[in-house]
């Protein structure tokens, strides 16, 4: 057996990402009294085990690794994780590993079920480069939603410190709810952005189908509008309307939630995303485009015969 696949650097990934969260709780216990660099450290080895994983697979396929449930699932988590490292640099931020371990642990053991990783089939064609393109964007949009809906339930606990235990609050590491405030909403801003050009492209992806018409009303692609359309709300409802504070908190932490759970739903009934989906029923212009298109190719494929055996 093979213990080098990137499944086992994978599974060892979650199991640091466990150890992280383990961590954390002794962090809470504490209330966040003291420095949070072995979590910052166990992260950055559980991203090491994680890349290693995403490249060997990424090297398997020879292009971006998200085609399959599994993939894309991966793909997010690492994305959070890359972020939070990058946002920890800061001290008075690095708690924020200490909200996502639960998070990154759960993803993970998710995204371990067998079911998720289905083979590849050799009939599918190989990404083009604006659908990866497309995807890696997708990913590092629900990275950056999760990482602010962390700094969000981060603000809630200062938040309730500050009302109840205000000598806890003031003893803590953590950084000032204004300051918790304004990341969240940079980080929705940033996650917003690179949702609307990801769909862009994938926009634009679609378009260079020949048969794109047909996947009009897919599932994953309305979900993908009405989570763009949930994420603009809460950015017009921050800066227009002036909603901050707890319930800009709450919603961030929502928005997060639904997309949580209803992400590999819309990707199951997907026929675009997910190939095994059950496709709708063709009506009839459509069936008989289809019955033409197999014919042509029925009568290619008799003319090349009938030159090979006069060869």
């Amino acid at each position: 057996m093979d213990w080098f696949t990137d499944r086992h650097f994978y599974l060892l990934a979650v199991v640091v990402y466990g150890l992280s969260m383990i961590y954390s709780l002794f962090l809470w216990r504490k209330g966040f009294r003291q420095d949070n660099r072995v979590s910052y450290l166990l992260l950055l080895s559980a991203f090491g085990l994680h890349t290693t994983a995403m490249v060997k697979r990424g090297f398997s396929l020879n292009h971006c690794p998200v085609t399959n449930l599994h993939e894309a699932t991966t793909f997010a988590a690492w994305t959070i994780v890359a972020m939070y490292l990058a946002v920890g640099l800061w001290s008075r931020l690095r708690f924020l590993g200490a909200f996502a371990s639960p998070v990154l642990f759960g993803i993970g053991v998710f995204a371990l079920m067998p079911s998720l990783d289905a083979g590849h089939s050799p009939s599918v064609e190989v990404a083009s480069v604006w659908t990866s393109l497309h995807a890696a964007l997708m990913s590092l949009a629900y990275g950056a939603f999760g990482l602010s809906s962390v700094a969000a339930l981060m603000y809630l606990t200062q938040e309730h410190n500050l009302k109840f235990h205000k000598l806890q609050a003031i003893f803590s590491l953590l950084p000032p709810i204004q300051r918790l405030e304004a990341l969240v909403g940079r980080l929705l801003l940033a996650g917003f952005l690179l949702l609307t050009i990801g769909l862009a492209i994938g926009a634009y992806d679609l378009a260079r189908i020949g048969d794109s018409q047909s996947y009009r009303g897919d599932p994953k692609i309305v979900w993908s509008a009405l989570v763009w359309l949930i994420y603009l709300g809460l950015l017009i409802m921050r800066w227009k309307f002036a909603q901050r504070g707890r319930r800009f908190a709450l919603g961030a932490i929502g928005s997060f939630v639904f997309v949580l759970l209803t992400f590999w739903g819309s990707n199951l009934l997907s026929p675009l995303h997910n190939p095994r989906a059950p496709t709708a029923p063709k009506g009839p212009a459509q069936a008989a485009l289809t019955q033409a298109r197999n014919l042509e190719l029925a009568t290619r494929g008799s003319r090349y015969l009938l030159m090979v055996q006069r060869c």
